[in-house]
């Protein structure tokens, strides 16, 4: 059986537990304590981070690196189009959300109300959870325009780019920091995201200290 080292909350690690689970791969979570830096962990991956993989005797580290792997050596359900256009622009969105909605929304909301009371690194900074709050407005509203042109984010078929969204998206839906009613386009897409089977696991997680908002499992939310 593979074996994921990861963080429940990381959109990272819920990439790729999203593609191994659309995959059907069965996989043994292993929760990590990556920023304890130990040096077990940092044999597995040197560069200190989740989400790392073990399957077929292989250890793997970089989310979008791990995904695209899983999708080449188990090709149903294909992921990644077979044009190279469709795989530039998977690859483009894929980018949008683990760099710069990161950047600008997940590591100024997520990492601010959780990571740092579970790291022990003090209190939220209010001007990081205030600017993460503009900012993701401005990303649902990119996304609802996709949405106007194409059924799934990068064309007609759902691909990594959804899962990636998604993972970022059900980060924040877990503490209540998605405004759903922004723009009816996205919460529908998200809707069909989050009904298939792949994100039962997710939606079952549950972070000590932090209780999920009612909404949160809930498929007609």
């Amino acid at each position: 059986m593979a074996r994921l080292y990861h963080v429940p909350l990381s959109p990272f690690c819920r990439k790729v537990r999203l593609t191994l689970a659309e995959k059907r791969i069965d996989v043994e979570l292993v929760e990590e304590r990556y920023w304890e830096q130990n040096q077990q962990f940092l044999m597995r991956n040197p560069a200190g981070k989740v989400p790392v993989l073990k399957i077929d005797n292989r250890t793997l580290s970089e989310s979008q690196a791990i995904c695209e792997f899983l999708d080449e050596t188990n090709p149903e359900p294909r992921l990644m189009p077979r044009d190279p256009d469709g795989r530039y622009e998977v690859r483009r969105l894929c980018a949008w959300f683990d760099d710069k909605f990161h950047a600008e929304v997940t590591s100024k909301l997520l990492y601010e109300r959780v990571n740092k009371k579970v790291m022990g690194l003090g209190y939220p900074d209010s001007k990081n959870v205030k600017a993460g709050a503009s900012q993701i407005k401005y990303h649902i509203d990119y996304l609802g325009w996709l949405l106007d042109q194409r059924r799934w984010l990068a064309g007609d078929q759902m691909t990594l780019a959804d899962l990636t969204a998604a993972a970022h998206l059900s980060s924040l839906d877990y503490i209540s920091d998605v405004d759903w009613n922004r723009s009816q386009n996205v919460r529908d897409w998200y809707a069909k995201v989050k009904s298939r089977p792949s994100f039962r696991s997710i939606l079952a997680d549950q972070i000590p200290g932090f209780l999920p908002p009612p909404h949160y499992a809930d498929l007609d939310f």
